[in-house]
């Protein structure tokens, strides 16, 4: 074959491909949603519920109990003439950098909406990660078969809370138990479906004059939205030329990918209405992967940015963006943007700088895998037997490396003591949560040398509980924990100046370092950084060094309690040398020894974790949550209405609300829910 008709069987095979995910706030119906795509489809032959706890998706023994998705599930299917990749993301706050990494890879979305709630909090939460990876979306406007469904009023919120442009392609045909099918806006016609046989085709007949009128409002609100974003349509638009599905869907998908608008479709998944139209839509208004920005990376020895374009021919650029444990194996999924694997080949891990032999390549459907001798660009697959690959590696040819850019990390905000029953269990457990460290970027592992206890700090209670459940279940291990408990960081209220020094023997060698340095508070969430204002001139570089590393080791540690120090500027003043005496040991003493000193000096504070609550209750409870909160600590910021309730906004010390979901329900009978989400380290005023 010429390498011209192999270029062009490439290109048309990724111009098939799409790559989303399914997005939002808990309960919203994604995993609902994901498992009729699937069966519609023809990857599954039967239908599970997710209250059930027979969803495909949630394949944990944890998802299935709790009817919530903990883990992102990564499947794929064909519709028409497309392979779908779809990975179906956990919707609670708990599990954010689950959404967050598979978002990174992704290359359009379908955003799953209550019809009844409209944009919740984490649903809010989810949409920013996708605009900040750029990623094109559709919405599904779900549930729309409930009491209280507003299909208008989701609208309305999107617009409001999103900043969103929609474009409803469909209107409901009826709503709450009135829910009778769907209107297509693009072809007008009726959908109608057979929500007891549950079979694949459904029925498209034209609209009545009658039909044609209830829905005009909402035709004509497409199409001038439309006309608003699309210059190409515009001018037949005002020309009054012929509006039909030939020109709407070019224009749709163009406003579509450039993140103009969003196009919505509406049903309930449930019920089986409105599915099929879904998976229509992911193929004609999504991307494929040769159509979203090549992702660019850098050099591992510096220089400029570069890439390669999507295609098999290319140098391999393949990002890990997730790493999980099957069978006690390690599995690295992956997204490759350009070139090829094959089952026993060896690439290079650029982040790690090793060599990786890819013993085995799958597509996975959920919890199960099918074997593949080879994957492409535009993929998402895993590969086994690869030894050294985290979370946010990037894997390339040893010729032509890049390094991607970086999977973003988030900071634990609970911690709980753990510790084995006997020593025989020590080691396994250290054994299996370091696994779970590899599964798990957001947990963390530390030893106290106190208690000899292990520390294991997570995002919320949530995420803490499924680490014991997984030791049980998974591993027969049952340790003794102890209460989860806050984590904090420190940082300083003023400036404070110090002076460290080190001379000492040791080693029948003697070892000199000294300096003066200052800290200085930053704003919120600024981090902290080192400055080098003294003369440097004639100074060996591993003096230097030797300095940067104490002032990074000593951050890592506060006065008041041991904390991490954040948000703080360290100037380096000056730098003291004495011939035959000076050497790194002795420079990196005395900048722990001097910050520690400067820190006493200046102010030192405790900073907490600051929750964003979001509480949703009836009118005649209003006040019974207003006074929990304020037993609580919390400081009311805003209160919404939404439909018949009220919605109740504050911010809250994450050390006051344990066991808050439990005195909730008690105080409003059960009739309330909240979510809740970290919004930052910092002292409540």
């Amino acid at each position: 074959m010429s390498k011209r008709s192999s270029s062009g069987k490439a290109a048309k095979y990724l111009d098939r491909v799409r790559n989303i995910g399914v997005i939002a706030h808990i309960d919203a119906g994604k995993t609902t949603l994901t498992e009729r795509m699937l069966y519609y489809s023809g990857k599954i032959h039967r239908m599970g519920e997710v209250h059930e706890g027979t969803a495909t998706m949630d394949y944990m023994p944890e998802e299935q109990e709790r009817g919530i998705t903990i883990t992102s599930a990564l499947t794929s299917t064909p519709w028409r003439d497309c392979t779908v990749n779809i990975i179906d993301t956990p919707g609670h706050v708990d599990f954010t950098i689950e959404v967050e990494r598979c978002l990174r890879v992704l290359d359009g979305a379908v955003g799953v909406f209550c019809g009844v709630s409209g944009v919740e909090p984490q649903s809010e939460t989810v949409w920013r990660q996708s605009e900040r990876y750029k990623v094109p979306k559709i919405v599904f406007i779900n549930k729309l078969d409930r009491l209280g469904a507003d299909f208008s009023g989701v609208l309305d919120s999107m617009v409001r809370r999103l900043r969103a442009k929609p474009l409803p392609l469909q209107c409901p045909d009826g709503e709450g138990q009135e829910l009778q099918g769907v209107f297509d806006l693009i072809t007008l016609e009726r959908l109608i479906f057979d929500v007891d046989s549950k079979i694949l085709e459904y029925k498209r007949v034209p609209m009545t004059v009658e039909e044609r009128e209830r829905v005009a409002p909402w035709r004509e609100r497409m199409l001038e939205t439309l006309a608003e974003e699309d210059d190409e349509f515009c001018d037949v638009y005002l020309g009054g030329g012929e509006c039909g599905p030939e020109e709407l869907r070019p224009a749709i998908r163009r406003a579509t990918l450039q993140g103009r608008l969003v196009p919505v479709l509406c049903g309930s998944a449930l019920k089986n209405i409105g599915v099929q139209p879904v998976l229509d839509a992911i193929c004609d208004y999504l991307p494929s992967p040769a159509e979203v920005p090549v992702a660019s990376g850098t050099p591992p020895k510096g220089g400029e940015r570069t890439s390669f374009p999507p295609h098999p021919s290319e140098p391999l650029s393949a990002l890990v963006f997730k790493v999980s444990m099957d069978s006690g194996r390690k599995l690295a999924l992956m997204r490759i943007y350009s070139g090829r694997i094959k089952a026993g080949d060896t690439v290079y891990n650029v982040t790690e700088d090793q060599d990786e032999r890819v013993a085995r390549l799958f597509r996975l459907h959920a919890g199960r895998k099918e074997k593949l001798d080879e994957a492409v660009a535009g993929e998402i697959v895993a590969a086994a037997g690869m030894r050294f690959a985290r979370t946010g590696d990037t894997l390339a040819d040893k010729e032509s490396p890049l390094i991607l850019e970086q999977i973003a990390g988030y900071k634990p905000v609970i911690s709980m003591a753990i510790e084995p029953r006997n020593s025989e269990e020590g080691d396994k457990l250290e054994e299996v949560l370091q696994k779970f460290l590899l599964e798990d970027p957001t947990l963390s592992v530390e030893s106290d040398e106190d208690t000899g206890q292990m520390v294991v700090s997570g995002m919320g209670e949530l995420h803490l509980e499924i680490i014991r459940e997984r030791l049980r279940r998974e591993y027969g291990l049952e340790p003794r924990t102890g209460k989860p408990q806050v984590v904090y960081q420190e940082t300083v209220t003023r400036k404070g100046q110090a002076r460290g020094e080190f001379h000492r023997e040791l080693g029948e060698v003697m070892h000199f370092g000294g300096l003066v340095l200052s800290v200085e508070p930053r704003k919120r969430g600024k981090g902290h950084d080192v400055v080098f204002e003294a003369n440097l001139e004639g100074w060996p570089s591993a003096w230097i060094d030797a300095v940067a590393d104490g002032v990074s080791d000593g951050l890592q540690s506060g006065i008041l309690k041991g904390y991490p120090v954040q948000d703080v500027r360290v100037r380096i003043l000056e730098l003291e040398r004495r011939d035959g005496e000076s050497s790194p040991a002795g420079y990196r003493m005395a900048a722990a020894m001097g910050l520690k000193s400067a820190l006493e000096a200046a102010g030192p504070q405790l900073l907490e974790p600051i929750m964003w609550l979001e509480v949703s209750v009836p009118e005649e409870h209003v006040g019974d949550v207003m006074g929990l909160l304020g037993s609580k600590g919390a400081k009311i910021e805003n209160m919404l209405d939404r439909g018949d309730a009220k919605t109740v906004q504050a911010l809250s010390p994450l050390a006051g609300l344990f066991g808050f979901s439990t005195e909730l329900r008690s105080a409003t009978q059960g009739r309330a829910a909240f979510i809740m989400k970290f919004d930052r380290f910092d002292v409540l005023q």
